[in-house]
């Protein structure tokens, strides 16, 4: 007995319309992405190795202490919230946000305590602020 085999077509599958979605989609996410600048302050990092420069006589110094606290120009802050440090740092200033500000923490500070201090200055719109070290001790 003579069985006929039964034609097999060959099965294919079009992946241009595949292609197509994925494209416009990648198209879709690139229109409608924001670029955004989020870095709106100049950070000065001193070599610690280098020259000492001459200060200007006019700076905001900000410390902060090995447990958080803040002192503005010598002026002991009554808590560590970024609220207290941004109005006083605007008292002293007045305003005026050309005055170059200084950081100085302790090196056993919270890495949180600085970038606190930053960001107020950053939202009062200072855009010079220099972190001071001091030079290593040579043996």
């Amino acid at each position: 007995m003579k069985f006929q085999r039964s034609i097999k077509e060959e099965v294919n599958v079009n992946l241009t319309p595949l292609i197509d979605v994925v494209f416009l989609l990648l198209i879709f996410f690139m229109v409608s992405t924001t670029f955004s600048r989020n870095t709106n302050i100049l950070i000065n990092l001193p070599e610690a190795t280098g020259e000492t420069t001459e200060q200007q006589p006019i700076e905001i110094e900000i410390l902060i202490a090995q447990n958080g606290t803040y002192s503005i120009n010598g002026r002991q802050l009554v808590n560590a919230q970024i609220e207290t440090l941004m109005r006083t740092v605007a008292e002293v200033s007045g305003g005026d946000t050309t005055i170059p500000l200084i950081i100085t923490a302790d090196a056993n500070s919270t890495h949180q305590s600085v970038v606190t201090a930053m960001d107020a200055v950053a939202q009062l719109g200072f855009t010079s602020l220099n972190i001071a070290t001091r030079e290593p001790d040579t043996p």
